[in-house]
């Protein structure tokens, strides 16, 4: 026993345990088939003044929540899918044996209960329970009812019960799967078709990133798991399907932090006939519209700020950003004198080697965390930018942009390149820069180049980080937050059970 007299969580589990046998020595099920049951808690709840006018049963079924016992009487919580309800429970109005199975009851578990809906002389709503059916014995116990489970790498790891004790943790889930929906609605509205693409890839590509490898048996071949699914989706515009999207699963092998994470959802979309300025306007239009969807307006709070999404958004030059940052035009600087600026401003090069890992140096730790409001940055240097076309008005740069908000990048999007010779010529110059390192790179993919030749319209392509998106409309200060079970280290010197 610990000093305090209560069970440790060992010994709960031991007695919870004990009752499982107990229960089965009565003859009960403590692990039920089924439940039929007529009413979620929150429609108990909405057809409230009928149910009391007509004092007909319903039945409820949901976990345990809190559990106050009087002897002969006890009144708790059940929790469902939709919320909270009380009941309460006499030994004079259920049956003999069913009064005893519910002294087996625990907090955790999970009951089916039939009765009628009154409100007690402090106005909660409540069923008066008439029946009562065990569906599912906890034997672990839920965390201490007033601190609940507050460890962070607990609840990442541990989400089933960071879910059923944190509501928050809950609303934020069901907020993601709405966003997700109003994505692909939006989507399908204006004549988006949702395809699906490969995820094992013969070869990477789509980004520069560090991909995952694995090794398929029967064909003998190393395959990658994608880091983006860009090149498959263009290939489709190729073949005249001429607006797709998909909702992909990407992996890349590379650091973690508060919007990383190694696995990732990308909402991918690709438009024939269009270029970049067509996908900002599409992008104030999705933002805002989400935006009312689920947070009733176009300003959101994100941490300190109140973030307006309404258009037009700030539109800022990548070269013009980084000129206000230094206090220099460093648009035709060489990586020498680009590692010379870094280092006045106080940043470590780190495996920086060339001009655009110090321009994507410079940009992300002094302009990155400074933009707050929604921002477009457009006309990145073509040397970090291997698929978007070459700006037509403007010389090394290319049509494409990002949009921040809240410091930091939530999307990217490019007049896609479609001239073939030049896609070749960009592959492989990215090849000869990093022939023999390990550092990230873009492989030369002949079949995509293949597919350029015979000839791609004109086209606008748009990539979401849709966790990212989830932690803005969610008020969400990490990826983890937003993710069912992120990747984490394993447990080490830790009670497994």
């Amino acid at each position: 026993m610990s000093d305090t007299g209560a069970p440790t969580g060992g010994q709960e589990r031991e007695q919870r345990k004990a009752k499982v046998a107990r229960l089965r020595e009565m003859g009960v099920v403590p692990y039920a088939y089924r439940f039929q049951r007529s009413h979620s808690t929150a429609e108990a709840a909405a057809r409230e003044a009928e149910r009391v006018a007509s004092g007909s049963p319903i039945s409820l079924a949901g976990r345990v929540m809190t559990l106050r016992g009087h002897g002969h009487t006890a009144f708790g919580h059940i929790k469902d899918g939709s919320g909270k309800l009380q009941f309460y429970i006499r030994d004079d109005e259920v049956s003999a044996r069913e009064f005893e199975i519910f002294k087996l009851v625990d907090m955790g578990d999970i009951v089916g209960i039939t009765g009628t809906i009154f409100r007690t002389k402090t106005g909660e709503l409540t069923l008066r329970v008439s029946s009562l059916e065990l569906l599912s014995k906890a034997i672990n116990p839920l965390p201490e009812k007033w601190h609940g489970l507050q460890d962070k790498e607990q609840r990442y790891r541990r989400r089933y019960v960071d879910l059923i004790v944190n509501d928050d943790v809950y609303r934020t889930f069901l907020a993601r799967s709405r966003i997700v929906e109003a994505v692909r609605r939006f989507l399908i509205e204006r004549g988006f078709v949702e395809v699906e693409t490969p995820i094992l890839q013969p070869l990477y590509g789509g980004a520069l990133a560090r991909p995952f490898v694995t090794h398929h048996n029967t064909l003998d071949v190393d395959l990658y798991l994608r880091i983006a699914d860009e090149l498959y989706l263009k290939r489709l515009i190729v073949g005249g399907m001429e607006r797709v999207f998909e909702f992909s699963k990407d992996f890349r092998n590379e650091g973690m932090d508060r919007s990383h994470n190694p696995e990732f959802t990308m909402l991918e979309c690709y438009a024939a006939f269009w270029d970049y300025t067509d996908m900002m306007g599409f992008v104030e239009e999705l933002f805002t519209s989400l935006a009312r969807e689920i947070r009733g307006g176009t300003t959101v709070r994100y941490g300190e700020h109140e973030i307006d999404l309404s258009p037009p958004w700030r539109r800022l030059k990548y070269f013009d950003a980084l000129h206000e940052a230094l206090g220099t035009d460093v648009r035709t600087a060489g990586a020498e004198e680009l590692r010379r600026a870094a280092l006045a401003h106080g940043l470590e090069p780190g495996d920086a080697e060339n001009r655009g890992d110090y321009l994507d140096l410079i940009f992300s730790e002094l302009v990155e965390p400074k933009l707050i409001q929604p921002t477009f940055v457009m006309d990145y240097p073509v040397e970090i930018s291997p698929l978007a076309k070459i700006h037509r008005s403007e010389p090394g740069v290319v049509e494409r942009f990002e949009p921040y908000i809240a410091g930091y990048e939530v999307g990217n999007a490019f007049s896609e390149l479609n001239d073939p010779a030049d896609q070749r010529e960009r592959f492989e110059a990215i090849a000869r820069a990093w022939k023999g390192g390990e550092r990230e790179t873009h492989p030369i993919d002949e079949d995509y180049v293949r597919a350029l030749e015979y000839g791609m319209p004109p086209t606008g392509g748009l990539g979401v980080g849709i966790d990212r998106l989830v932690m803005l409309l969610t008020d969400s200060p990490s990826i983890r937050d937003v993710i069912f079970f992120p990747q984490m280290r394993p447990e080490e010197g830790r009670d497994k059970e």
